[in-house]
């Protein structure tokens, strides 16, 4: 699991240096998330909504939707970027939940890290802080969030039921989550998943919509809706997650 890991942080380390080096965005082969056209820079978001955030944080953006759009966020909430990147979702989680609210974005990238305090800082936002992790061993106190978001980035993970166990345990109760995820169709096996596309590129290690499901109510998540979107590979879609801790 660890070498899988490693391989992720790898392929998206590049696409961070990629951008500070060149101020081009993504990607090189090895990230298909962009080869497949799942997330042609930030094809989840509307034009006026690319103008509040820096080009170098659109350029990075290796998403399959739009959560902000999602999360439906409100001023005052602290708010949870799984798999940050680049950093445009905490910045424009930042810009709406206003200067008595806070916006965390977690990476184990330190190369997203670097990039996503450079937009951070050139797009005038203080209410934000970036911290090094693992979505699977977040570096936050239980009941600490309002909302959490994250934009393709659970079916990158090694160990999806830790994930799902932290999602719970970081929010308080009421909280909500707000995801933008891929999702394969049940009757795929994870065989036929991987013969779709790699894991890199966000494609074989994604869960069905029923194990999705079963693993936010195994944790205790209520008002769980999984809904998708639009195809991004033969019996795999992209999907917006929503759910409630009780």
């Amino acid at each position: 699991m660890s070498e899988l890991r490693e391989e992720v942080r790898d392929a998206y380390a590049k696409v961070a240096l990629n951008v500070l080096d060149t101020g081009e965005g993504c990607c090189g082969p090895s990230v298909s998330c962009c080869d497949d056209d799942l997330s042609a820079g930030a094809s989840g978001y509307d034009a006026a909504t690319l103008a509040e955030v820096p080009d170098a944080a659109a350029l990075a953006s290796l998403g399959c939707g739009n959560p902000i759009a999602v999360a439906e966020l409100r001023e005052g909430e602290t708010v949870l970027d799984l798999g940050s990147g680049g950093g445009i979702d905490v910045i424009l989680s930042a810009r709406r939940v206003g200067p008595t609210g806070k916006a965390y974005g977690l990476d184990m990238t330190d190369e997203m890290l670097d990039l996503a305090r450079k937009n951070a800082a050139e797009a005038g936002v203080t209410n934000v802080a970036f911290l090094r992790g693992y979505i699977e061993d977040v570096p936050l106190p239980g009941g600490s969030v309002d909302v959490i978001i994250s934009n393709c980035v659970i079916n990158l993970s090694v160990d999806k039921p830790r994930v799902f166990d932290e999602l719970f345990r970081v929010l308080r109760p009421g909280g909500r989550l707000g995801i933008s995820d891929i999702l394969a169709e049940d009757a795929l096996t994870p065989e036929e998943r991987a013969e779709r596309g790699n894991y890199v590129g966000c494609i074989a290690g994604a869960l069905s919509f029923a194990e999705y499901g079963r693993e936010l109510t195994r944790v205790g998540f209520t008002q769980v809706e999984l809904q998708p979107t639009h195809a991004v590979a033969d019996g795999m879609h992209s999907a917006i997650v929503r759910a409630v801790k009780p």
